[in-house]
């Protein structure tokens, strides 16, 4: 499926129904990320959602970062959220920060008191708790709640000058305590922290709450779909109010879909940092991870994830996808790109007694079986080799058909070889074959005398290019969608990196650089670590295998 197929949505059909309209005559979305973390799996379904509109539409794509919280924000995470969006395809118009509408969002703050729409008010975190009420119990009103516009106006001001301590006093939205909807009831929206901001230093020692910030940036920035998360539909209603009562010129139309749930994955910025910050993962771009970086360093292409992310497509209601899926996209964007090779990742030395010692032959091999067009390689071949060792096996099991003693194989682009004797350690366990070749079995020969059952592969022992290679299964055990209230740390799989010294054919891999790919015949497709990669020591993260029992639903 090509990632410029465009798929029907309620969103596109709402954007196509205010153009033809009239409401609009220019579309803008944006994805306005919290620099508190890395961008993950989740965050490129809306990239590429927001910024796929905005091209189609031949509208506006911005990039801004909401840090409206100093305390969890770093300019690391605003960096990296910059190359992963760009390197996604979301070629945004401008980067906007949250922290350059302070005063004006500060502004709106004084409005809204001025209004008798806004107070402050000294309850405690606990006694704000207690007086919000609960689902079924209707909130009671602050004993602060009805302060006039002058002493509010006031203790706002002292709060603004840092005559307070943190959460010695909060600035709270007068809506109503009543209402069913518990964002509606008087919710914070501007909080005390004498806390240094990445952006504007320490120019503010209170700082605006998400709920009250989002909805005045996306006004100041014209945005006319505000395209967010099912989670947020409860929070429209505030988002509506305080775009209103803030008098705000534009007035974007808030949008909920549903957000991107994976079997076997953590889609929780909290989460995902507490993997970093506990070493149970060696970074925010381990392989194993869902973060956009760590998929990118895995080897997973922008293409691979834009036409999974078209594929789920953009629906109202949550389910569950098989991360299986993102898989399968990977292995279709790779299989006809990618050249192959000859990599031997648990080797067993094999000795053709019969070859000529001292002799290498160089062999022609395709670079790609399914694409004759990318041409042949040659590859040397001698008397010592190295094989998988799952393709030997001393006493086979029914219906194995790969190498054991008396067995016959062809040695891929090769000869037969015959199993004819088992070396082995003082421990019993081997530690080499020999076998015998018939010459007249050459690959590309038209030998036709007698057939085998297996064509197993091989990399010649003297000029085999010696590898690390790492292996991943998923991190998290758990298939179910993800609960926060589990410890998801019980479902880490300690078994989720495996890491190997094996061999691979030197010739093609002779100028592999880090992110360059590869099939590794029956063992699956591989890149290059730009991490652990040196220039003495070439390090292989499998990217995925090369077959599943997994079917796309047509």
């Amino acid at each position: 499926m090509s990632n410029e197929t465009k798929s029907s949505n309620f969103i596109r059909n709402i954007i196509i129904e205010d153009l033809n309209t009239g409401k609009h005559d220019k579309i803008i979305t944006r994805f306005p990320p919290e620099p508190n973390g890395y961008l993950h799996i989740g965050h490129a379904k809306s990239i590429i959602l927001n910024s796929g509109l905005a091209q189609e539409f031949n509208g506006k794509f911005n990039l801004r970062f909401d840090d409206t919280n100093p305390i969890k924000e770093d300019t690391e995470y605003v960096e990296s959220i910059k190359e992963d969006v760009k390197w996604l395809g979301g070629n945004w118009d401008e980067v906007f920060f949250a922290s350059n509408y302070f005063d004006t969002m500060y502004e709106k703050a004084i409005l809204l008191i001025k209004k008798g729409l806004a107070y402050v008010c000294d309850l405690t975190p606990e006694e704000m708790r207690e007086y919000r009420g609960t689902l079924t119990k209707p909130g009671k009103e602050s004993p602060y709640r009805n302060r006039t516009v002058e002493e509010n106006l006031d203790l706002f001001e002292r709060m603004r000058k840092g005559e307070f301590k943190d959460g010695e006093k909060v600035l709270r939205a007068k809506i109503d305590m009543t209402s069913p909807n518990m964002n509606m009831r008087d919710p914070i929206i501007y909080r005390i922290a004498h806390v240094e901001h990445h952006n504007t230093k320490d120019k503010w020692c209170i700082y605006p709450m998400y709920d009250f910030a989002h909805p005045i940036e996306d006004a100041i920035e014209g945005v006319t779909h505000s395209i967010c998360t099912l989670e947020f539909e409860d929070h429209r209603p505030l988002y509506d109010w305080v775009v209103r009562e803030c008098e705000m010129e534009s007035i974007p139309r808030q949008i909920e879909f549903a957000r991107l749930n994976m079997t076997n994955t953590v889609m929780s910025k909290r989460k995902l940092k507490q993997l970093v910050d506990e070493g149970i993962v060696d970074g925010w771009d381990d392989p194993r991870m869902p973060t956009v970086c760590g998929l990118r360093r895995r080897g997973y292409t922008t293409e691979a994830i834009r036409n999974f992310c078209t594929e789920i497509g953009v629906a109202k209601s949550n389910s569950l996808v098989d991360s299986q899926m993102l898989e399968y996209f990977i292995r279709e964007d790779l299989r006809l790109k990618t050249p192959s090779a000859m990599a031997v990742i648990e080797p067993l030395k094999l000795v053709i007694t019969n070859y000529p010692e001292g002799q290498t032959e160089m062999l022609e091999i395709e670079n790609n079986a399914k694409d004759e067009s990318q041409g042949k390689r040659l590859v040397p071949f001698s008397r010592e080799l190295y094989i998988e060792q799952e393709d030997f096996m001393e006493v086979p099991v029914r219906k194995y058909f790969r190498l054991f003693p008396g067995n016959e194989v062809r040695l891929k682009g090769a000869y037969f070889v015959k199993c004819t004797d088992v070396i082995k350690d003082e421990n019993g366990e081997v530690t080499e074959i020999h076998c015998t070749y018939d010459p007249e079995t050459k690959s590309g020969s038209g030998f036709k005398g007698r057939k085998v059952k297996a064509t197993i592969h091989w990399v010649e022992a003297k000029a085999a290019k010696r590898v690390e290679f790492r292996l991943f299964e998923p991190l998290i055990l758990d298939d179910v969608e993800e609960n926060e209230g589990k410890n998801f740390l019980e479902q880490i799989n300690p078994n989720s990196l495996e890491v190997l010294q094996g061999f691979i054919e030197p010739t093609a891999i002779e100028n592999a650089k880090p992110q360059d790919k590869f099939q590794f015949i029956r063992k699956g497709f591989f890149t290059v670590d730009p991490k652990y990669t040196t220039d003495e020591k070439l390090v292989f993260n499998r990217i995925v295998s090369l077959k599943s029992s997994f079917k796309l639903k047509k």
